[in-house]
């Protein structure tokens, strides 16, 4: 298994980058400058404009503002959620799109950070921390080319994954997204779901992958969503910048800029980052997109944060407010065409804009493929890709201890009780980013394996398996399996202070202790929980993460078809007072930490 050690990444010059891809440059570039060249200000605007699906009231807008994109954002979903219902409310925006003069198709984005996860059916992979534990960049592509599958399926060309932040403080809510916290973990991994996604799908069509969030997200104060980073700028590029040098060297098509602060200043205006080290230094010849409504987030008025973050770099931005709605996106290509007629945005950033919006256009293939390939329909969800998905669980799982023998499960005569209402619940498995922004409890999507589930399918026959959520009925249990865990959150929700286990998740471990059975804990969670007494009453502890849908891969782990290989993707906290801090000498577990069979 590979080590991986924290250290410094050389920052090459831009012509390295340059080279990078340059195949695809140098075969879109002349349809961009002649498409370019008939372009009017209001039709190079409106493709530096994204809307959210439920801002538009009427769909002609799309025709008459010239947009270049349209996405669901968290929870804004086309009306019954089914994938056909979400391929005709693309198909249909997309039709308007191409009424327009020079009929420049769309790419429609979402969020399919781990999976396609906002659609009922679709595989839900393990999150990104699951992911790094595999430390298996291959299986990591793979993922990404099964989500890019079903993603296009649903006539959808942009994927808003993969997130490279280096995590540093775990009571950030969006730890899960973090590959870990080193560098060359999140660069490796991150690379590698740029391919996977970025793979030529039936047909000559590319989904385009979109890295993010530039930079210094996983590194703020307190683990504080949005907050700010400090710290000099050797430092942020060692840790924060260095992730993005694999994807852009993967040709990553886009990178979202952060919500987060540096020093104090805002991500969505610092054009020393987004201009002067990403695009010129670093070489990134694709196009940057806003997060949800960030540039708000400026100071000054409405038209003063246009200005500022188009100056700054930012090519096209992601905008959930329509008509009637403050900063809407009517009001925003006015304004910025007011700048543009004002000279306090020169046309030169306009058609930079709008030019690598083109290119990643045409290199995605959406000129020739504006809509989805009714092919690939067949396979969302299909027995094919949950396995490449089971095979993610099964890798993802990190064995933290084992006496007694407790795994693998006997499969001699005995009774095993599943107790702990998580054993059963899918929507707990997956965590947040699923179906809802923030994700729900209970059975969420169609398709999937519970791990009591998975259980049941591993053990029929060869044991007697009971099933009692609140540890009530252990039935004189040779081995009691409790699992526990956080409910499902998502960003700014999920930010905590105390990350000690709930207190009814240690009572239902302490009664399994106190039956005398052998007591085997499985934990979902998005992040290192603080075990205090659970760890000791435990005679097995496997860390499951945020799985997904594919609990049959916890289950194959624990039965022994599969031999635990996940290795801690970040050091394991002892107490809180452990949280936050730049060096731990006396973790719980360590970088790295891993048992097996």
């Amino acid at each position: 298994m590979k080590r991986y050690a924290s250290k410094s990444l050389v920052i090459l010059t831009g012509l390295c980058f340059l080279l990078q891809g340059s195949d695809l440059v140098a075969q879109s570039s002349a349809k961009v400058e002649q498409l370019l060249s008939k372009m009017t200000l209001d039709e190079k605007i409106g493709q530096m404009t994204q809307v959210d699906l439920l801002a538009i009231k009427d769909k002609a807008d799309v025709a008459k503002y010239f947009l270049g994109s349209v996405l669901s954002g968290g929870g804004s979903d086309p009306a019954d959620n089914k994938p056909a219902t979400w391929k005709a409310s693309c198909d249909e925006v997309q039709m308007q799109a191409l009424k327009t003069r020079l009929k420049i198709p769309l790419i429609y984005g979402v969020d399919a950070v781990h999976g396609h996860n906002n659609i009922e059916g679709a595989v839900v992979f393990p999150h990104n921390v699951g992911l790094g534990a595999t430390r298996n960049p291959k299986l990591v592509e793979r993922a990404a080319q099964i989500t890019a599958r079903e993603v296009a399926a649903t006539g959808i060309h942009w994927a808003f994954a993969p997130c490279v932040a280096v995590s540093k403080d775990i009571r950030w809510g969006r730890s899960y997204e973090s590959f870990g916290e080193c560098p060359d973990l999140a660069g490796e991994l991150g690379a590698a779901a740029v391919r996977g996604f970025q793979t030529r799908l039936p047909g000559g069509f590319r989904v385009l992958a979109s890295t993010k969030h530039f930079a210094g997200d996983g590194g703020t104060e307190n683990g504080i969503d949005q907050g700010n980073t400090v710290c000099d700028e050797a430092t942020f590029r060692k840790i924060h910048l260095a992730p993005y040098l694999p994807a852009i060297r993967a040709n990553s098509g886009t990178i979202m800029v952060s919500y987060n602060s540096w020093n104090g200043d805002k991500m969505h205006g610092n054009k020393h980052l987004l201009t002067d080290i990403l695009k010129k230094e670093f070489g990134f010849q694709g196009f940057l997109i806003s997060d949800w409504a960030a540039i708000d987030q400026l100071p000054g008025d409405y038209k003063t944060e246009i200005e500022s973050s188009i100056n700054a770099g930012l090519d096209m931005m992601m905008i959930p407010n329509g008509p009637g709605q403050a900063k809407n996106y009517a009001e925003f290509i006015s304004l910025t065409r007011e700048l543009v007629l004002e000279k306090r945005i020169p046309q030169e950033r306009i058609d930079d804009a709008v030019r690598r919006i083109l290119r990643a256009k045409f290199q995605s293939g959406v000129f020739e493929h504006p809509f989805a390939s009714p092919n690939l329909m067949s396979e969302l969800g299909s027995p094919a890709h949950r396995k490449v998905a089971r095979d993610c669980v099964r890798q993802s799982a990190v064995l933290l201890k084992n006496d007694r023998n407790a795994l693998p499960l006997s499969t001699k005569a005995g009774t095993v009780t599943v107790v702990g209402k998580g054993a059963d619940d899918l929507g707990m498995q997956c965590g947040g980013w699923t179906i809802d922004w923030q994700g729900k409890s209970g059975n969420l999507t169609p398709g999937g394996t519970t791990i009591l589930a998975g259980l049941k399918n591993a053990l029929r026959n060869s044991v007697n398996l009971t099933y009692s959520p609140d540890g009530s009925a252990l039935n004189q249990a040779s081995t009691v399996v409790v699992v526990i865990g956080e409910q499902p959150y998502a960003e700014m929700k999920g930010d905590k202070k105390d990350l000690s286990i709930q207190s009814e998740d240690a009572a239902l471990v302490e009664k399994a202790k106190a039956s005398g059975a052998k007591v085997v804990t499985i934990l979902l969670s998005g992040r290192p929980l603080i075990l205090g007494s659970v760890l000791e009453q435990s005679d097995a502890l496997l860390a499951a993460w945020l799985p997904g849908t594919e609990g049959q891969g916890v289950a194959d782990v624990l039965v022994g078809a599969y031999r635990p290989t996940g290795k801690l993707p970040r050091f394991w906290p002892r107490s809180n007072a452990q949280l936050g801090q730049p060096t731990v000498t006396d973790p719980q577990f360590s970088f790295g930490y891993g048992l097996t069979y």
